[in-house]
């Protein structure tokens, strides 16, 4: 029988996770299996898979199974020294209540939100003082009940503080997570890295769920390639518009990116918006029209806006 991994020295004991999709499904897993005490918020079918059978984790290396302490209730669950908040951005504003409750007071929250603005919306309910930025660079979604499948390389995650707190907790987060196999490592520009990031998920997704193709086909066809081209460009010149040194190269580091993708590569957002479900939409695409107002011209992301929104707004009816 395989040995469980102790956590590496000086890490965290115990890492809370809200939300258990894609990223935090995964790193829920990878961090149990570890030897990380991790506890859990998840709802419906998918959390009473987990308490019956643990989480499972499917990558192209291999599956894991682990057990979590899991429960739809920040209240049932025990504060943690860390607190990665894994939602989609829609839902921190109805999560916000109760995380507080999953975080000890000396404890920090990463949210690996998508977008530019979730670490603030978290800072106005949790405190400047206990809250860093972060995100993760990942292919992974809900497989099935209690099972998470991960496509392409493993997590990468990116954390940093934002208000002059938490350098100390995130050295010891970031041990944990490599000690689990996924990339950490810790930025003094974390608010650049937030904007490269949505350089590169924003306009994949937008341009892919409008068009109705995955990474192989989105890449492969000229019209679409230009497209995404240009929208990554507009996000480019707005995030340096709003203060962030995002480098020269950047897009051309994203399209690269979008090259070795896998060809069934989907964004979540791309998945929700066809699968008729609410989506990240105004979070990605949204953001950086309000970012641009009056200040960059972003033809392409009015226009992806244009054509997705009513996609999104027949989501949000249907609920």
């Amino acid at each position: 029988m395989r040995r469980t991994r102790q956590p590496a020295k000086g890490s965290v004991v115990r890492v809370a996770i809200a939300g258990a999709g894609g990223v935090g499904g995964l790193l829920a897993g990878l961090l149990a299996r570890a030897g990380t005490q991790v506890s859990l918020l998840a709802r419906g079918e998918h959390l009473r898979s987990i308490r019956e059978n643990g989480i499972r984790v499917e990558t192209p290396e291999g599956a894991v199974t682990a057990r979590v302490d899991a429960s739809d209730s920040p209240a049932d669950l025990p504060p943690a020294q860390a607190l990665i908040v894994a939602v989609k951005t829609w839902q921190l504003p109805a999560a916000l209540p109760g995380l507080g409750a999953l975080l000890e007071p000396s404890g920090v929250a990463v949210p690996l939100l998508n977008g530019v603005e979730a670490a603030d919306v978290l800072a106005a309910s949790l405190g400047k003082e206990r809250v860093c930025g972060g995100l993760c660079h990942v292919f992974a979604w809900i497989e099935a009940p209690g099972v998470i499948r991960r496509a392409g390389i493993p997590p990468r995650v990116t954390m940093g503080e934002l208000f002059g707190h938490g350098r100390e907790k995130l050295e010891e987060l970031c041990a944990a997570l490599r000690a689990a196999g996924a990339g950490c490592s810790v930025s003094a520009e974390i608010r650049t890295a937030l904007w490269e990031k949505l350089l590169f998920v924003g306009p994949l997704g937008a341009v892919g769920a409008a068009a109705r193709v995955a990474a192989g086909r989105l890449r492969s066809i000229g019209e679409t390639r230009a497209l995404l081209d240009r929208a990554m460009r507009e996000v480019q010149a707005v995030a340096h518009a709003s203060g962030a040194s995002i480098a020269d190269a950047a897009v051309a580091s994203a399209m690269a990116r979008v090259d070795a993708l896998p060809p069934e590569g989907t964004t979540s957002m791309h998945r929700d918006l066809l699968a008729g479900r609410r989506s990240e939409l105004d979070d990605l695409v949204g953001a950086v029209l309000r970012a641009a107002a009056g200040r960059v011209p972003v033809p392409a992301h009015e226009a992806l806006y244009a054509l997705l929104w009513p996609h999104e707004l027949a989501a949000r009816e249907s609920r």
